[in-house]
This record gives C-alpha cells, sequence and structure tokens, in this order.
C-alpha cells in the first residue's frame, strides 16, 4: 500500500466514525439510495402511524390509496395531474354528499382523517379537493336551511362525479374574506356577472363553478351564491399559478365576462349581517381539511423518517408526538361539528388550532429533513418538495396577522366576525 492510499484509508476511518448532522458519514453515502420514494411507501397497513386514516381513506373511497400510490409523487404534483382523474372515477367528489342523495356521506371526522391520508400521497390533489369539498359543504349548510334547487346539483355531482370548483371570496389585500368581488347588473335574460376569480383549483378540471355575489334584491342574506355550468358561454380560464409547489392543483384564473344567469338560479348564503352560520360553518369546513391536507404532507416526511429508521428512537417519537397532537386537536375540532349546533364558536377554536398545528407542521418537517440528511435532501425531490409544499399552510386566509384582532375580541367576549 502505498503512503497516499495508507493516508487515505486512514482518513475514512477516523472522518467515517463520525456522523455529520445530516444522519450520513463523510465517506458513506450508501444510505441516500436506501430511502423509499413515493412509490415505495406502504399501502397495506402495515404500521400503526398513518393505519387509521388510511382505513377510513379505504372504507370511504375504496382503492384509492393503493391507486394514488402507484403514481410517483412528483408526478401529481405538475399540470395535467393524473390523480384529479383517478379521484374523480373513485367517487371521491361525492365524499360529504349525504348517502340519502347519492353521496359517501362522511362525517367531519372521516373527513379530515381521509384527507390527511390523501394528502400524504398525493399534496396537490388534496389542495385542490379541499376546495371542492368546501364549496359542497357550503352548499349543504346553506341548503339545509333553505332547501332549493342545490338538492338536485348535489345529487348530480355524487352520480356523476362531479368536480365544483369554489369561486367563495377569498383573501384581498385591503377587503373582507366575506365580501364577493363579481361585478352585477340586470340585463336581458337575467343577472350579468363580471370579475374573475384566482387562484382558483381545479380551475380546468371543474364541471361547476360555484361564485358568491351580492344578495339579489329582496333576498335575506348578506351574500348568495349562485352554481353555474364550467362551458358557460363566456366562463374562461386563464394561467395563473406560476409556482412549481402544488402546481397541480389546477389553481389559474376563471374569468367571468358577460356570463348571463338566471335570477332564479341564485340562492342565499344564510341570512344578513355580518355574523352569519352559514359562512361560519363553511370556513371552519375549509380549515379543517386544509389545515389536514397540510399535516398529511408533514406526515409524509415522518414517514419516511420512520421506515427508514433514521434518528434515535427519541428523535422520532418527537417527530409522532407533534403530528399526532396536532391530529388530535383538528379531531376535536372534526367532534364537536354536529349537526345544527355549532357555528361562531367553533369556528374560532378551529382557527386557533389551526395555528397551533401550523407551529407543529413546521417543527415536524424541520426535524424530519434534518434526520433524513443532507444527501437525501440532495437526492430526492420528493423531500425537498414536501418541505416546501408544508409552508404554504399560513398563506390560506385569514392569515394569522389579519385574524389576531378579531381573535382577540373573541376571547374578551365578542363574536367572531373575520375581516
Amino acid at each position: 500500500m502505498s503512503n497516499r492510499e495508507f493516508r487515505m484509508s486512514k482518513w475514512k476511518s477516523v472522518l467515517g466514525s463520525f456522523p455529520s448532522k445530516f444522519g450520513y458519514s463523510l465517506f458513506d453515502i450508501r444510505y441516500s439510495s436506501d430511502l423509499p420514494n413515493s412509490h415505495d411507501l406502504p399501502c397495506e397497513n402495515r404500521m400503526n402511524f398513518l393505519r387509521q386514516e388510511r382505513e377510513t381513506l379505504e372504507r370511504l373511497l375504496p382503492g384509492l390509496d393503493a391507486a394514488l400510490t402507484r403514481i410517483p409523487l412528483m408526478e401529481m404534483e405538475r399540470p395535467g395531474n393524473p390523480s384529479i382523474p383517478v379521484f374523480r372515477q373513485l367517487g371521491g367528489p361525492g365524499l360529504l354528499i349525504p348517502s340519502r342523495l347519492g353521496g359517501r356521506g362522511a362525517s367531519p371526522l372521516q373527513a379530515v382523517r381521509a384527507q390527511r391520508a390523501i394528502a400524504c400521497r398525493a399534496p396537490s390533489l388534496a389542495v385542490a379537493t379541499t376546495m371542492h369539498h368546501f364549496t359542497i359543504a357550503t352548499v349543504l349548510e346553506a341548503n339545509s336551511e333553505n332547501p332549493g334547487q342545490e338538492t338536485e346539483m348535489l345529487e348530480s355531482v355524487a352520480r356523476d362525479k362531479l368536480y365544483v370548483a369554489s369561486g367563495f371570496a377569498e383573501g384581498r389585500s385591503g377587503a373582507s374574506i366575506q365580501a364577493s368581488a363579481l361585478r352585477m347588473e340586470r340585463g336581458q335574460g337575467g343577472i350579468i356577472l363580471n370579475g374573475s376569480k384566482k387562484p382558483c383549483s381545479l380551475s380546468r378540471s371543474m364541471d361547476l363553478f360555484t361564485v358568491s355575489t351580492p344578495p339579489l334584491e329582496g333576498m335575506n342574506a348578506g351574500l348568495a351564491a349562485v352554481i353555474i355550468p364550467a362551458d358557460t358561454p363566456g366562463l374562461e380560464r386563464r394561467p395563473f399559478w406560476q409556482s412549481p409547489i402544488l402546481a397541480g392543483a389546477e389553481s389559474d384564473e376563471v374569468i367571468l365576462r358577460d356570463v348571463c344567469v338566471g335570477a332564479d338560479e341564485f340562492f342565499p348564503l344564510g341570512g344578513p349581517g355580518r355574523q352569519n352560520p352559514v359562512q361560519d360553518r363553511g370556513f371552519v369546513w375549509f380549515e379543517l381539511l386544509s389545515t389536514a391536507s397540510y399535516l398529511g404532507m408533514a406526515s409524509a416526511l415522518v414517514e419516511r423518517v420512520l421506515l427508514s429508521e433514521r434518528g434515535g428512537a427519541t428523535e422520532r417519537v418527537s417527530l409522532a408526538t407533534e403530528v399526532e397532537g396536532a391530529m388530535a386537536a383538528l379531531e376535536g375540532v372534526a367532534r364537536a361539528m354536529r349537526p345544527g349546533e355549532w357555528g361562531n364558536d367553533e369556528l374560532a377554536r378551529m382557527l386557533l388550532v389551526r395555528y397551533a398545528v401550523h407551529g407543529a407542521i413546521d417543527r415536524a418537517a424541520s426535524l424530519a429533513v434534518e434526520l433524513l440528511g443532507g444527501l437525501t435532501f440532495i437526492r430526492s425531490p420528493e423531500v425537498s418538495y414536501l418541505l416546501a409544499a408544508v409552508h404554504v399552510l399560513p398563506l390560506h386566509p385569514p392569515s394569522r396577522l389579519s385574524a389576531a384582532k378579531s381573535l382577540s375580541e373573541y376571547l374578551l367576549g365578542s363574536p367572531l366576525v373575520l375581516e
């Protein structure tokens, strides 16, 4: 052995015995190829971690978890997401629709568990379908107070597996999230709508588009809504989402140019006034399912750590403590959502839980990536992608900063009114 070979052998022996903080020795890179990719992760319930969520998903939408496992994660996270038609084919659009209307009749608890399981496999699909479910839940709440033509729409969604995109008001700088941005005027043949919704998830795959509008004259409501077929003249799509993160959610812009809708097709979204139980319940559904989605993305990172046995037992249990504690909080909100008995208080509690879960997600994702190691981060696009995706949660309205004043006043005894 030459002197150079001897020196290299000695340094390998010394440096190789000191694992770096990234989980690998300086002269040992074999572990990075041992980590599971998305299509290698178990679709059968061999682990207790996520077992309950995947069993719930299998009962509600049989075959979906296995189907998502067969599609590489990065293929589902770009335009043309193949998981969106798979979800439709397996009956996903009817998840929240009551069984009496032909849907799967998922309870809030079942829905939050299913959503976490879906997000662990397909983040963009989870985000896109959250907006669909939020729309369905809001229509269900409105229909329970004023039964009307929405019942027929819900039956069609369940029967024909239709996607409903949400054009409901969303956070805009300096404007209330409960205010409609659409312009309305009466015209020959009905109400003429102009405006746009951006971003709008499922913009490419939607069959129906539901928008919130100012109430029609004589309507005893603070907001109204209308359901528009996606092929209606004047309804256009335009590219909007430029980030590669969650690009598979089809979150582009939907534009309404002189869209004519019959006045009898509008329905009230609850009663008048700033405090509206229908809107409060719709917001609870949105916050519950969107938070569960991002918790599912963080859980995907935790699952990779558990399967590869990275770090010590203490670190792995710390990861599970963060995500399972967060899930227990979400399940607590879901259990409190009893028909007709919840609203403003549950919305305030849900927002507080969401902001707490956000902290747990950040901590869990950061520790999981550290334990998986630097070479894994470099070589696996899935790990770096999931780390980036979980940080989108605080961008959904209402942000912690924008809701702070309203929540502070609520804690002192006032109703919660979101601006």
